[in-house]
């Protein structure tokens, strides 16, 4: 199998990484197993065009980056049908933990060479492809303010997170929604809402643990005081956002997002990425559209027993 594989060196670990030598350990980790590995170390910059020229030419599509990196490269290979294997580089590697991969990178080109295909779902806002989540209100304010700040590295990013989180609690948006669904329009105020590829499980990290469920797991959270803001953080840090009486939790397949008084300069965050918000966002799940390498342990540990005769 021919593999092409793009690394992001601006990107989360590759930073600190001697991305020549891990070039040299991942041709080495997929020859072991019979692949030709053909690796692309890229700029960020450059990272959007060399996904689409590697998926247009590879059998398979191995990106190694952040989740912004992993959300492009899976927007790549969905759009051209080759499976995507994703080395997890960056700060959260939320894709990475819902297909079961080792977060360690030469454990990762390990399990990843030695692993199997696989259909997950995939989610599109307004036809954009995302694999984790589409954001309004708090998410976004976040990330702006956590631009501002400087850092470096992973666990850098991190603190600067946590700083702008603060800068987000003592000064909440607040905006009116819109939410159409199958049930009908449902029309609120909120400080943030977020539409999951699948819902989320609880816990400090919100990932899905499974990418095969077919629904969207949508979540608004109400108006806020800074204070309840502050207990509502808590509960995150906690693990235990999703039972916070603050949290509305709903899923479906399609849902449509109206903005009926957006500003201009309204911004929403797509797996990380900061981008123009439209008045109006129809989100949509696709199930099994995305194929995906996953290890063997993850399938095993997937898979239903087998049924012994009595």
């Amino acid at each position: 199998m021919h593999v092409i594989g793009v690394f992001n060196r601006d990107g989360g670990t590759f930073k600190t990484t001697d991305m020549d030598a891990f070039a040299q350990r991942a041709v080495a980790a997929f020859a072991a197993r019979g692949h030709d590995l053909e690796t692309r170390i890229v700029s960020g910059d450059e990272l959007v065009d060399q996904l689409k020229s590697a998926a247009a030419k590879a059998d398979l599509l191995l990106a190694g980056g952040g989740d912004g990196t992993i959300s492009a490269a899976a927007g790549a290979a969905y759009g051209r049908g080759i499976p995507l294997a994703v080395l997890p580089a960056g700060t959260m590697n939320l894709f990475a933990r819902s297909l079961g991969i080792p977060l360690n990178l030469d454990d990762a080109l390990a399990a990843l060479a030695d692993g199997e295909v696989r259909n997950v779902d995939i989610a599109t806002a307004n036809g954009r492809p995302f694999i984790h989540q589409f954001s309004v209100g708090i998410h976004p304010k976040l990330v702006k303010l956590r631009e501002t700040l400087s850092y470096h590295g992973r666990v850098g990013k991190m603190l600067a997170s946590v700083r702008a989180a603060a800068g987000v609690i003592f000064n909440p948006p607040n905006f009116h929604i819109e939410v159409l669904t199958k049930h009908g329009l449902e029309r609120r105020r909120t400080v943030g809402i977020s539409v999951s590829n699948n819902p989320f499980g609880e816990g400090y990290v919100p990932h899905t643990e499974g990418l095969d469920g077919g629904l969207l797991g949508i979540y608004i959270v109400k108006p806020l005081t800074p204070w309840v803001l502050f207990k509502l953080c808590l509960a995150v840090v906690r693990g235990k956002w999703k039972s916070a009486p603050e949290v509305i939790d709903k899923e479906a397949r399609e849902v449509t997002l109206r903005f009926p008084r957006r500003k201009s300069t309204a911004m929403a965050v797509v797996d990380g990425e900061l981008i123009a918000l439209a008045s109006r966002v129809d989100l949509k799940i696709h199930p099994g559209a995305l194929k995906v390498v996953v290890p063997k342990a993850k399938v095993a540990a997937d898979s239903p027993p087998e049924l012994t005769a009595a």
